[in-house]
């Protein structure tokens, strides 16, 4: 018998990649929020790694039947830990349980079968339909997701592949022939291709669930460089950036900002210490996303200055909303803020129609805070832009 043959090189290299990818998968998991996802794709991948082994044994050791139940569970075994990994990443529930007993029933058929001649249907077919029912549950739990992107649409296109395949080499087995017995299998041209497809199709789900991956820590970090740190609002890029965003949505006005100041607050820094200014920070950033609704866009524009775009709002709610979070800060006691300290804000208040009008619009609300702070500070101004005067033709 040669060692050396094409499945068996085929074999060692699935070896490779299945384990390669087992460390990939747990090195992101570092990095992901979907820990847990990432963690149960790379035990799905080691597993199934283990059906290589299995079958050198049943291949070049008397131990042919344990073997040959092995290398069946592992790969299914792996399958169903790719599809919890799947079902975590994508927010389906997904029950151990019934997976669990999926994996016993299908292992205990495939032993009953054990003597039947592999190269028939009637042992090809099932033993290779569990392969594909998991693979194509993991396809389903992304169908039914809220998930839509083009990366999870061709998710599920590789995952619905790749039990088709299954399908595919069931019929294959028979029509190439895959031995009589199992210690035949690895010496079948049925082999080499089956080793083939599973390298390629192996290759395409690992790298499609890895990019899925990366792609969601991308988004993590372009949204973390928008936050700021201690307010937990945007930073002035984030804010103006969500801006855009909000108005392109709702490019009919008017529209709202607010701008936020808070009063003498290197006074309480002074006064205080660092960590109560923080303090203040944090409560009046908590105070402001709390006061307004989903659609509203808030940041920390810098320092002790806070804004606010609010679409389709008109100029008398912005102001009413304006006076709201004034009283609201003046009376608020943040977490870590010293009792004897009080603070107040200032507030300026502009609107704006069209979506070009948002840079006027926080210039003209920059204005109005200016004006807030000359006319003694904790009270609300507005300002809006000068009417165009047209002269008189005749």
């Amino acid at each position: 018998m040669d060692v050396f043959n094409g499945a068996n090189l085929y074999l060692i290299v699935n070896f490779v990649i299945a384990m390669s990818f087992a460390g990939v998968f747990f090195a992101v998991s570092r990095r992901s929020r979907s820990r847990a996802a990432a963690r149960w794709i790379g035990l799905g991948f080691a597993v199934a790694s283990l059906s290589v082994p299995a079958e050198l044994v049943i291949a070049y050791t008397p131990f042919v039947r344990p073997g040959a139940a092995v290398a069946f569970a592992a790969v299914l075994a792996g399958l169903l830990l790719i599809r919890m990994g799947v079902g975590s990443l994508y927010n389906v529930t997904t029950r151990p349980a019934p997976l669990a007993i999926f994996l016993v029933v299908c292992t205990a058929i495939v032993i009953a079968i054990y003597d039947q001649p592999r190269s028939t249907l009637s042992h090809s077919i099932p033993y290779q339909t569990p392969f594909a029912i998991s693979c194509l549950l993991s396809a389903a739990a992304i169908a039914f997701s809220s998930h839509r992107a083009p990366v999870d649409r061709w998710m599920m296109f590789v995952f619905s592949l790749t039990g088709a395949h299954f399908f595919l080499k069931a019929y294959l087995a028979a029509a190439v022939g895959a031995g009589r017995v199992a210690s035949d299998y690895l010496f079948s041209n049925y082999a080499v291709i089956s080793q083939s497809l599973t390298a390629v199709l192996m290759v395409m789900t690992g790298l499609s669930l890895l990019a899925v991956l990366v792609l969601q820590i991308m988004a993590d970090e372009r949204s973390n460089s928008e936050i700021d740190s201690l307010s937990r609002l945007l930073n002035r890029r984030g804010f103006e950036k969500h801006a855009g965003e909000a108005l392109r949505r709702s490019p009919i006005g008017p529209h709202s900002v607010i701008f936020c100041d808070i009063d003498h607050f290197k006074r309480v820094n002074d006064t205080y210490g660092h960590y109560a200014g923080d303090a203040v920070i944090r409560t009046v950033g908590q105070l402001l996303a709390e006061s307004v609704s989903d659609s509203a866009v808030v940041g920390r524009l810098g320092g002790e200055e806070f804004g606010i775009l609010l679409p389709r709002v008109q100029l008398d709610a912005a102001m009413l909303l304006a006076h709201a979070i004034r009283g609201a800060i003046a009376v608020h006691k943040g977490s870590g803020m010293p009792d004897t300290l009080s603070i107040t804000a200032s507030f300026g208040v502009s609107t704006f129609s069209e979506t070009g009008g948002f840079a006027r619009a926080m210039r003209l609300a920059d204005n109005a805070l200016y004006d807030a702070k000359a006319a003694g500070r904790n009270c609300v101004k507005y300002r809006l832009e000068p009417l165009a005067i047209v002269p008189a033709v005749g």
